[in-house]
């Protein structure tokens, strides 16, 4: 039996990479695994106000009452809009768990953790408490559709603000997966990727492919699953498809150090076989430029009606303003609200070639794109083409 600190955010695939314009100078670097520690836990920020987080579509799961999504359905409700759930407890730094089966992934360099000790993990950090909402879904936070991916990390923080909402940061997406026991996975100790969608073989990416966004690679590329369609991925506080799937991108706690280096932190790793799909793991070496085709996001807000920051912790204290976010992003607020606009009329229409259009409507992904078996199957439905290579 291992003892493991899970407060090492470790395992998902990593890379060092410079940014990207929307049509990208440099192809990202394929991905590496590494390890990394946790950050204390900043507090939520706060500062100008953003317009009130909209309700969404019906069908997401939700907290029983009692549960620790709040001490009743109907105070969840009223703490957070309808396509958002509640969380309410205690955030701590570093977590132990005791391993009971493993193996090495050779390809990716790291031990796997297939089961752990059914007992809930002991706090050997400092605790935080934490009352938040955060999305049910990954963007665009609707049951049924597929997470978005291939967006730079302050184009996800645009679309963020769009809808009243900010990027979660990283102990936020942390507490909101594993739960007041401080679970390994959302479901419980032993690692299932038929539970959330993992285990599929490394399919060889034409990286100068996928830097020019090109859809065909992209949809050869797909392994996920629709939003809502994994009914045990779900964790204690009500929030779906945590973990594997598609990695997704939250902000940065952390302070000095080569892991205070960006913004940007990447959490619950890709669909990948030898990727540990835990709460815990996290990587610090991509930076702000850096988009994917398993990467993904999700917002947060402010619980109660309170107003939204939609900047980052560390942009708050070094005095960032939204202007400079757009800037990076290369498209406005505004200019985001109205694309949604376009989409929810379904006339959020762009040219092949007109790479920014299709990053706002979320386009990228080529029409043969085939969603995935949980646990690496073969493809729910084959349509043939560029989908299917394993």
């Amino acid at each position: 039996m291992r003892r493991l600190l899970l407060s090492l955010p470790a395992l998902t695939l990593a890379a060092a990479c410079s940014g990207a314009p929307p049509e990208p100078a440099q192809t990202p670097a394929a991905p590496r695994a590494h390890d990394d520690r946790p950050p204390a836990a900043a507090p939520s920020p706060a500062g100008p106000a953003a317009a009130t987080p909209p309700a969404s579509e019906p069908g997401a799961p939700s907290a029983e009452p009692g549960t620790a999504g709040g001490e009743t359905a109907a105070a969840e409700e009223q703490a957070c809009p309808a396509d958002m759930k509640l969380v309410e407890g205690e955030y701590c730094s570093e977590v132990e768990h005791s391993c009971l089966r493993s193996w090495y992934d050779k390809s990716n360099k790291k031990t796997i953790c297939e089961e752990f000790a059914p007992t809930p993990g002991r706090c050997v950090g400092d605790k935080t408490k934490k009352r938040y909402c955060i999305d049910t879904y990954e963007w665009p936070n609707k049951k049924g559709e597929r997470p978005e991916v291939m967006n730079r990390f302050h184009q996800a923080q645009v679309k963020c603000a769009a809808v009243g909402k900010r990027l979660c940061t990283e102990s936020e997406w942390t507490l909101a997966c594993e739960g007041p026991e401080m679970k390994p996975f959302p479901y419980g100790y032993s690692r299932d990727a038929t539970k959330c969608n993992g285990d599929h073989l490394w399919d060889d990416p034409d990286m100068k492919k996928v830097a020019k966004r090109d859809p065909g690679e992209l949809a050869r590329l797909w392994k996920g699953v629709r939003s809502g369609s994994q009914a045990q991925c779900i964790s204690d506080y009500g929030v779906a498809d945590l973990p594997a799937n598609t990695d997704e991108v939250v902000a940065s706690e952390t302070t000095g150090g080569w892991r205070g280096k960006f913004d940007s932190v990447h959490t619950g790793g890709p669909w990948y076989k030898g990727v540990r799909n835990q709460c815990r793991p996290k990587i610090y070496t991509h930076d702000e430029g850096f988009y994917y085709y398993f990467l993904s996001f999700r917002c947060c807000a402010e619980p109660d009606g309170k107003t939204t920051d939609p900047r980052t912790p560390r942009q708050i204290q070094e005095g960032w303003n939204m202007d400079r976010v757009e800037r990076l992003a290369q498209f406005t607020v505004e200019q985001m609200r109205g694309k949604l606009e376009l989409k929810q009329q379904g006339k959020c229409e762009c040219k092949a070639t007109d790479i920014l259009c299709k990053t706002m409507c979320g386009t990228l992904l080529g029409p043969n794109a085939v969603d995935a078996t949980p646990g690496g199957g073969a493809p729910a439905a084959a349509t043939g083409g560029s989908g299917e290579k394993r």
